[in-house]
């Protein structure tokens, strides 16, 4: 959100402690002339360079800070931070003393309680119209107010003073929370630290809970090489403890220096523990939140037009970052890509007037384009958008281009329209107009001249988002790093879906696009239930494929384990579904077509805002003392030129790409709720069921084929080696072919070692996908893509014409064409054991529609033989009988036993009565076992 979150008050002189009063000035939705008149006398005051640099926490003459103290504790993404300090006016004589903080654009202030004196003011969070009414009072009164607002890239300025008599003791404790949001890999959380002198108790302490556990924490040292070593980090599978406590000697500039050293950006970077790619759904407090960021996905193609503003405000440092920059995006393009380039200024110009392969050839004259250009001139970014859209739309009209990719624009500018149409609503209704729904528009506002809230509404309305580019020695590093972000799609058409009457006031659950290293995320309430989970269903579209991932929640057990934790922030829920919600609500506030709509908006924020203790564009925070004689107010105002509206975006976009978030589809805020079209009942992945009566192997392995004519079961074992594959079923007409590679036990046991299947891979050669499964992973890939799956989550794949069905940790069904099923079983074991392992188990009905030409260990047997059983007699041991069977030309010595089908008790297993084959299936299996070990998981059998 692109707004001052808090603000300079107006003073009076505390005397005797009884005589205190603060107000600042805010965005209003209707100001009066006088306001307005009051607004254009005091105007906003920007922070130069100079003065940031002499920003202090604590500001004040001869006074002692006796503690500055920061506490971050993130649960689930969620972070509660609180700032403290301990100030004592040493003077002799009254002085104002300042408490600044910097806080991310992104947080929201809860509260702001100061306590001077022994008088405690206690902060909470108010509609405007009270601000109103204080501030006219105040005017009456002759109090001044102003406003300070630091134009980092990330941070914005809490600032408050309070003029106090000598020998004062003042406490100041600020408030915020903000939602991490995920980008490349990782999550962020930034805490400003500038003290600006020495602290005798200075501590920062970031505690992390992550419910499914944390897999990495780093803690890079932005402060200075003479603090490395003193961040000390503490972690566990599913907390983490990051501590900075340096001592007063430790937090000199130099031995003898009476200055402190502690000053810049103090960084915690981690991410967490996911076990599937169907995401992660938490329950507490009566509200559920989906976080959703999967990988081990194959990138979606990409089709862009980058739109560059090369007008004469270009010229100097911001044309020499942004040609520097785009010569690295350049080289990130590949040949599946598709790109044209257009710079702009009075004149709209093409690099190439159609969209053309991402080959070394056409990137390299691309670059030698792009190093050429000479700013000059206006600004016309009407035509040029128009310019942008048209070549998208003729690249999709003509089929060019893969109907599974992404389009998007990428505009570049760095200032407001001059040539041609330049009224901006306009310009949002022509660009609306003609886009379509699958394109998205990413905007780049390069320095404070461009009006960012135009860029970033534009962006918004076409499925994008917007960032500021800061115009500095480093925007090139700034441009490859939204880049980056957005470079590497991996799923289109995102619904995370829930059934009817289990949730309520969802937040936007439908996204154009997922990119690699982000994440999405929904909350809601949740309904009274019998249930003790909550499910949710996720469908999206990959490179070739289509995705649907079931994910379960469980209502009692998070709030259980959040009671247990010391440092956790047992609100997380209800507050990020608040925090997620007015986020959009802001955003779609900004987009309302009417003003009834608007003001409905505004009330519907305005009324969480109160209600969650929020300070947003639309609320203040009211501070009193405890009998509200005495008080400050404080709000958020909007800044012009930076907008004060962001939703939460790509997450990564309700998915992560900081600073601004934003909704590529403005949920339909009319309709909070949002379950499933009527006409779509929502389901997840269909689980298909196998006949009774199968040819399987299993265990260690035991194969078992049943003979449906003559309504009987015979048993074989195959003792080979680990390592070998053994084909189980080559059938060159379907083009279907299924292998299975065997791994041993941990150590041979009664003189033998055991071996299992460890791999399967069905392969079907038309489509050329393959689909290996393992005991840790379902991988399919197509020759172009790679995708992986693990066990942790039930989902269905489909492409073209096969369907993976994977129900979490028990097996797998792959269904090729409808007529070729094949079911593998995952078998776990105690990871500790001795002996055993993970292995699995592989189960195919007889009515699979093969080709005549199909073979394999258990294919050959689509052909039943005819098998004759005689000569029945008792055996060396007396509960198996022996007997012989007739079989292939064959007279075999058979003994009568059982094996196990482990499909509906996995434990157990149920017992199926077979005759035994002894000798690795000798005389019963066409040749020998032997010539049943293929080179590769995807080999077909050679004929025997």
């Amino acid at each position: 959100m692109r707004r001052l979150l808090l603000l300079l008050p107006g003073l009076l002189l505390l005397q005797q402690g009884r005589c205190f009063e603060f107000v600042i000035d805010g965005e209003w939705e209707e100001e009066t002339s006088d306001i307005r008149e009051y607004r254009e006398r005091h105007k906003r005051a920007i922070l130069t360079s100079e003065e940031q640099e002499d920003f202090e926490a604590i500001r004040g003459d001869d006074i002692t800070v006796k503690s500055y103290k920061v506490e971050s504790r993130i649960t689930s993404r969620f972070a509660h931070t609180t700032v403290r300090s301990s100030v004592v006016n040493s003077g002799s004589k009254a002085q104002s003393i300042g408490f600044n903080v910097q806080i991310p654009k992104r947080a929201f202030i809860t509260n702001f309680t100061m306590n001077v004196n022994g008088i405690t003011f206690v902060g909470s969070v108010k509609e405007k119209t009270v601000a109103r009414n204080l501030y006219a009072q105040a005017r009456a009164r002759g109090k001044a107010a102003g406003i300070v607002r630091a134009n980092s890239q990330d941070m914005e300025t809490f600032k408050t003073e309070v003029h106090v008599p000598p020998g004062s003791n003042i406490e100041f404790e600020l408030h915020y929370q903000e939602m991490m949001h995920r980008k490349l890999g990782f999550y962020e959380h930034s805490l400003y630290l500038q003290p600006g002198r020495l602290v005798p108790q200075f501590q920062v302490d970031v505690y992390i809970f992550e419910p499914k556990g944390i897999s990495m924490v780093q803690t890079p040292n932005s402060l200075g090489e003479q603090f490395a070593g003193m961040i000390k980090v503490t972690s566990s599978k599913e907390k983490a403890h990051v501590v900075f406590k340096p001592n007063l000697q430790q937090q000199r500039k130099c031995d003898n220096c009476t200055g402190s050293a502690i000053d810049g950006v103090f960084t915690v970077k981690y991410d967490v523990t996911r076990d599937s790619n169907a995401g992660e759904l938490q329950v507490s407090d009566g509200h559920f939140v989906q976080f959703f960021a999967p990988s081990n996905l194959s990138p979606l193609p990409k089709n862009i037009v980058f739109v560059i503003d090369v007008s004469g405000s270009m010229w100097g440092v911001k044309m020499k970052q942004t040609v520097e920059a785009m010569q690295a995006i350049l080289d990130d393009l590949t040949i599946d890509d598709h790109f044209s380039i257009i710079d702009f200024n009075h004149n709209v110009r093409c690099w190439s007037e159609e969209l053309v392969a991402g080959s070394s050839i056409q990137v390299a004259d691309a670059k030698k384009y792009i190093q050429n250009i000479k700013p000059s001139g206006g600004t016309n970014i009407n035509e040029a958008l128009m310019r942008a859209v048209q070549m998208l739309l003729k690249a999709s009209n003509q089929g060019l281009i893969d109907p599974r990719s992404v389009s998007m624009i990428i505009l570049v500018s760095d200032g407001d329209p001059t040539v041609g149409e330049i009224k901006l609503s306009t310009i949002q209704k022509n660009v609306k107009r003609v886009m379509r729904e699958e394109f998205s528009l990413f905007s780049l506002g390069i320095g404070f001249d461009v009006d960012y809230d135009f860029l970033e509404r534009i962006a918004i309305d076409n499925r994008g988002m917007a960032q500021r580019i800061y115009a500095n020695h480093d925007a090139a590093e700034q441009l490859r790093t939204f880049y980056s972000q957005v470079s590497s799609p991996l799923l289109r058409r995102i619904a995370i879906q829930f059934p009817e009457d289990s949730v309520s006031e969802v937040t936007q659950n439908r996204f154009d696009k997922y990119f690699s290293g982000s994440e999405l995320v929904v909350a809601g309430k949740v309904l009274p239930s019998e249930s003790n989970t909550l499910t949710s269903f996720t469908t999206a579209s990959a490179a070739r494929l289509d995705i649907t991932l079931e994910t379960e929640g469980d209502y009692a057990e998070l709030d259980t384990e959040l009671a247990k934790q010391q440092h956790s922030f047992t609100g997380f829920a209800r507050q990020m579904w608040a925090y997620i919600t007015i986020k959009q609500l802001i955003s779609e506030r900004s987009l309302a077509p009417t003003a009834a709509k608007k003001r409905k908006i505004t009330q519907r924020i305005m009324s969480l805002a109160v209600e969650h203790q929020f300070v947003t564009p639309l609320t203040a925070l009211l501070v009193e003392s405890e009998d509200a004689k005495e008080r400050l107010l404080a709000d958020s105002p909007k800044d012009p030129k930076h907008g004060c509206c962001s939703g939460v975006g790509m997450g990564g976009g309700s998915s992560g790409v900081a600073p601004v978030h934003v909704v590529y589809q403005p949920p339909p805020w009319v309709q909070m709720t949002t379950p499933a079209p009527p006409s779509q009942v929502v389901k997840g992945p269909e689980e298909s069921t196998l006949p009774q009566q199968v040819n399987l192997v299993d265990n260690d392995p035991h194969f078992i084929v049943h003979l449906p004519r003559s309504n009987m079961d015979v048993c074989f074992n195959i003792d080979s080696t680990p390592g070998h594959i053994l084909n189980l079923v080559s059938d060159s007409g379907t083009g279907v072919v299924v292998n299975g590679q065997l791994i041993g036990s941990k150590r041979i046991h009664k003189s033998k070692l055991k071996t299992y299947f460890g791999t399967i891979s069905v392969y079907y050669l038309p489509d050329g996908i393959s689909v290996t499964i393992s005991t840790d992973s379902i991988a399919l890939t197509d020759g172009r893509s790679n995708h992986s799956f693990t066990w942790g989550a039930t989902a269905e794949i489909t492409q073209d014409g096969v369907r993976i069905s994977i129900v979490k940790n028990s097996h797998v069904t792959i269904i090729i064409n409808d007529n070729i099923q094949v079911m593998v079983l995952l078998h776990r074991v105690w990871k500790k054991h001795p002996v055993n392992v993970d292995f699995l188990g592989i189960y195919i009905p007889n009515d699979n529609q093969y080709s005549p030409l199909v073979h394999g260990l258990i294919g050959q047997f689509s052909r039943e033989p005819d098998v004759s059983v005689y000569d029945m007699h008792e055996g060396v041991d007396p509960l198996k009988k022996e007997a012989t069977m007739d079989v292939k030309g064959n007279k075999l010595l058979v003994t009568r036993g059982w094996q196990k089908d482990y499909r509906h008790d996995k434990r157990h297993g149920s017992n199926i009565y077979c005759w035994f084959i002894h000798n690795s299936g000798k005389g019963f299996i066409d040749g020998h076992y032997t010539d049943y070990i293929v080179p590769n998981l995807n080999s077909f059998l050679q004929a025997l």
